[in-house]
């Protein structure tokens, strides 16, 4: 699971502080407020990872990726070339990690499962737009550190850095006859590969590295504008790693999931359910529809529709055929059920096109992927009726405030800026920002005096 993100001098930030992530975690705010820059800062680490360029520091995005931030001139902070720009990200893993002295077998410089990655980067001409250099980069496993940062020559040459606890001291030992001055990263988080030839005792940097891998490949997105349903869907056994950007790739899921026999716990001792028979199950609960299922035009046909009924008596019709609501939530709630367990799941705006009581549901879709499979969601959003829903949720027991992190992003002069909302034991905000949703007081009474100088007018 995610638990840490910090961001300085990126898109409208210039420095989150430190942002607490939960098992679900919300950020709600105004227009423009930076809401969705705190997810595509998660997305550009991912991205990044799973290109196959490993000269690129970032990669900052094309058609082929969730996201496309442009450059790194775009994603500074101002614009303003002398900025540099840091991603800070924490996780904790499912066992300890343990780096082990390799001149003392039996003394342990590392041993925990909270790990965390910060990198520093800046422009390579700091006079105008250039393209990004790592200053420095650090990984940490518990309180030890260890990365490499840029040596104050200027030049891009390099050099391993340290920082353990007293006692646990760690000193890279250099090979003998070998440089001390390494080439730069690969990609913003790599080791070069001289690395391990250089130095004695450096062999598990390449685990950190992996680490971080292994950890951005479990983050799943789906993002604002949702693909429309259609009427047919050819399907040749692709497996998908998530829904697509726009949900496209939904179907493809449900197939995937169905041919290897994918099921899902729905809770303690109840029977296991398929990932479609989930979906149909959830539906049900939003009150869309009554019926759902994915069927083949033929025996051997690899066409398939998505048939659904409205109530237990209505005909059966296609997905195309019913509120378009239901082909929007399908996505949110697909990959909830797809992602493997253990995963995090990035949502912008999942609430679009939904009525305000499917919007609460949402809510509950979260809960439900936390506490049957460990799903971490994240979500960007607007929606007061999915907020009232999580705090309801906790006053009645069913997730705890210490697993709902909320946040209330607001655009200052010239940057965003972070509120952490406190949240009772019993579901309440002490701590609510003036006009947080509106002020519905204020409504409330513009209307009445509406309504009464129109009645003092006799109209």
């Amino acid at each position: 699971m995610l638990t840490r993100l910090r961001l300085r001098n990126f898109k409208s930030w210039a420095d989150t502080g430190d942002v607490v992530l939960r098992p679900i975690t919300g950020f709600f705010g105004a227009n423009s407020s930076g809401k969705s820059s705190l997810l595509h800062a998660v997305l550009l680490l991912k991205q990044t990872s799973e290109s196959r360029d490993r000269g690129l520091v970032f990669h900052f995005g094309d058609k082929s990726t969730p996201i496309d931030l442009g450059d790194f001139a775009s994603v500074l902070h101002g614009h303003k070339p002398e900025n540099h720009l840091e991603v800070s990200l924490d996780w904790e893993l499912d066992s300890p990690m343990m780096i082990k002295d390799t001149r003392n077998e039996d003394r342990a410089v590392a041993d925990s499962s909270a790990l965390g990655f910060t990198v520093v980067t800046g422009t390579a001409n700091a006079k105008g737009p250039g393209r990004p250099v790592v200053g420095r980069m650090t990984y940490k496993v518990g309180e030890a550190r260890f990365g490499m940062r840029r040596k104050q020559s200027g030049e891009m040459a390099y050099e391993l850095h340290s920082d353990a606890p007293d006692y646990q001291a760690f000193e890279f030992v250099r090979s003998v006859g070998r440089p001390g001055i390494l080439p730069g990263p690969e990609k913003c988080y790599g080791f070069p590969d001289v690395v391990r030839a250089y130095y004695q005792n450096a062999g598990f940097l390449a685990d950190l590295a992996l680490a971080l891998e292994q950890r951005l490949d479990q983050v799943a997105y789906l993002g604002p504008l949702r693909a429309h349903p259609e009427r047919r869907y050819a399907w040749t056994g692709a497996q998908p790693a998530d829904m697509g950007r726009a949900g496209e790739a939904v179907v493809d899921a449900i197939l995937a999931a169905r041919e290897r026999g994918h099921k899902i716990s729905p809770g303690y001792k109840k029977r296991r359910l398929t990932v479609e028979q989930y979906v149909a199950k959830w539906l049900k609960t939003l009150g869309l529809i009554h019926d759902f299922r994915v069927v083949s035009l033929g025996e051997d046909s690899q066409v398939y529709e998505v048939r659904v009924r409205r109530t237990r008596r209505s005909a059966e019709v296609l997905l195309t055929d019913v509120g378009f609501g239901v082909s929007q939530i399908l996505p949110v709630l697909v990959l909830c059920l797809f992602v493997p367990e253990g995963s995090t799941v990035l949502l912008e705006q999942p609430e679009i096109h939904l009525h305000p009581s499917v919007q609460s549901g949402l809510a509950d879709i979260m809960i439900d992927a936390w506490k049957q499979r460990k799903v971490q969601v994240i979500v960007e959003s607007h929606s007061e009726h999915l907020l009232r829903r999580l705090q309801r949720r906790v006053a009645e027991e069913k997730v705890t405030a210490d697993e709902v992190g909320l946040y209330f992003c607001d655009l200052g002069n010239s940057w965003s800026k972070l509120r952490k909302l406190d949240m009772d034991l019993f579901g309440y905000i002490t701590d609510w920002p003036p006009g947080f949703f509106g002020d519905e007081f204020v409504e409330i009474a513009a209307m009445t005096r509406a309504a009464e100088q129109r009645k003092a007018k006799g109209r």
